[in-house]
């Protein structure tokens, strides 16, 4: 009978998934990723789509969904910049802006109610 200590556990993966959320994080987490559109553009939705997808199906849901909406806008905002020589473009930019509060704080809401949400006028990237 000899007194070593056992061996050391294997180390832990740096790249294993972390634990699933709870329902009120993943409501929590969803409704910033929204709102924070409204204050950084497409920024929260990424790295919420990339670091909180697979934490639990609402969150992705949200996240996805924000990405999607995040996407569109800044395509509709290109177009705008490059329309805004004719004029055109400045209602664009304007229409574009309001949508975002608009419809973010729609999102937010529904999110933070635990209700799925899905923007309109959107093209679908990821899922």
């Amino acid at each position: 009978m000899s007194d070593t200590p056992p061996p050391p556990p294997p180390p832990q993966s740096p790249y294993q998934q972390g634990a699933a959320l709870s329902p009120n994080d993943e409501k929590l987490w969803a409704t910033l990723i929204h709102i924070g559109g409204i204050l950084f553009g497409f920024l929260p939705a990424v790295l919420g789509y990339i670091l909180l997808k697979d934490r639990g199906p609402f969150i992705r849901a949200h996240a996805a969904t924000a990405l999607n909406f995040q996407i569109t806008l800044l395509i509709v905002y290109a177009i705008g910049v490059v329309t805004s020589l004719i004029l055109v473009g400045f209602f664009l930019l304007i229409a574009a802006g309001i949508l975002c509060v608009v419809f973010s704080i729609i999102a937010a809401v529904a999110a933070n109610q635990g209700q799925y949400y899905t923007y309109p006028l959107t093209i679908k990237f990821v899922s």
